[in-house]
Parts: C-alpha cells; structure tokens; sequence
C-alpha cells in the first residue's frame, strides 16, 4: 500500500498523484493507493493519514511531496514506516509563513483562509531527528524554485538520496521514478 500526501494547495489531481494512479493502475496495483484530498489543517490531514494506516493491512509506504513530505515525515518516524520524500518542505512551519492570508486550492479552485493557528499545527508535527534513516528516500532536483534543496539534503542526511541537477519543485523526473517508488515500497520486484 502507498500513501501519497500532495503538498500545499495540492491535491490528487496533481500530475505526480495521477502518473503514480496510472502506473500502478497499469501493474493491477490500482487498489493499493491511497490518495485523497488533504484538509488545510494539519491536525485534520493527520486524522485523515492515521485512519488509512490504521485500515491498511499491511504497513504502508509513505510517498510525501513538498508539504506532504513534511507529513511523511511526522508519519513514517511516529508508524516506523519508510517514506519516500519529494522536493520536501523541510522547514514547513517558516515556508509557509510567506502564504498567510487568503489561498486558492490550485484544483478544486477552492479558497481558504491560512491563519497562524494551520502554522502552530505544523509547528507541532516537526520531527527533530530521523531514528532509522534507512527508512527514507529523498528525492530531489536543485532547480526547485519554491524550496532550497540543500535544506533537504542536510536534513536527510544518511539516507538514501537521489539529488538531480536542473528540474523544478514539480520534480520533473517523476515519471522515470515510479518503478523504483514501486519497488522502494515492495510493490514490485
């Protein structure tokens, strides 16, 4: 089972949550995904997480991008379970200082209000220190235009990292990376 977790104002009808549907869709894995529209609030988007890790039958792998690695990142350290990070947000609580105020869902074109208290529910999710690097695969290109990767590399440090030149926050390698997130989750040989 894979967890995918979309970043800020995303949501499942990113192009990286539909390539990944598509792919396992493609391996008869279409029923091994989960992948749903995550709430403005952190707190809510972890009761969300928390009850699809509870029903999956087997420990999940986490698939995390931007924001959604932060996400992962709380979930994999506090379920032990591995997670694959994508162009993280690292330091989520202080990027996204810059976007109080009034947001538009980048989707569902849905506004939303993003107050101080969605940051100290961030705030409260940090993780100081990864216990079993192991665990973790940082996925991440240097072009990314929203977040310094290098906060990415020095946070995930020790674990298995994959760091392409070029690119964008987008991560426009995805799709050359769906089997090996596939194999990383044990999905496929």
């Amino acid at each position: 089972m894979i967890l995918y977790l979309h970043g800020f104002r995303s949501g499942p009808q990113s192009w990286k949550a539909r390539s990944l549907a598509a792919r396992m869709a493609e391996l008869g894995l279409g029923d091994r995904l989960w992948c749903e529209q995550l709430p403005v609030s952190a707190r809510a988007t972890m009761a969300l997480a928390e009850a699809a890790i509870a029903a999956s039958p087997r420990p999940p792998t986490l698939v995390g991008s931007s924001l959604g690695g932060y996400y992962a990142t709380y979930l994999a350290e506090k379920h032990g379970l591995r997670a694959v990070v994508v162009n993280p947000a690292v330091l989520a609580p202080l990027s996204l200082s810059a976007y109080l105020g009034p947001q538009t869902h980048l989707y569902t074109g849905e506004t939303f209000d993003f107050t101080p208290a969605h940051i100290d529910e961030l705030r409260a999710l940090d993780v100081p220190a990864l216990s079993h690097p192991e665990r973790f695969w940082l996925l991440a290109e240097t072009g990314d235009e929203v977040l310094d990767y290098r906060h990415a590399v020095a946070r995930y440090a020790g674990c298995r990292q994959t760091v392409l030149d070029g690119g964008d926050h987008s991560f426009t390698r995805w799709d050359a990376y769906l089997d090996p997130i596939l194999r990383f989750a044990g999905l496929i040989p």
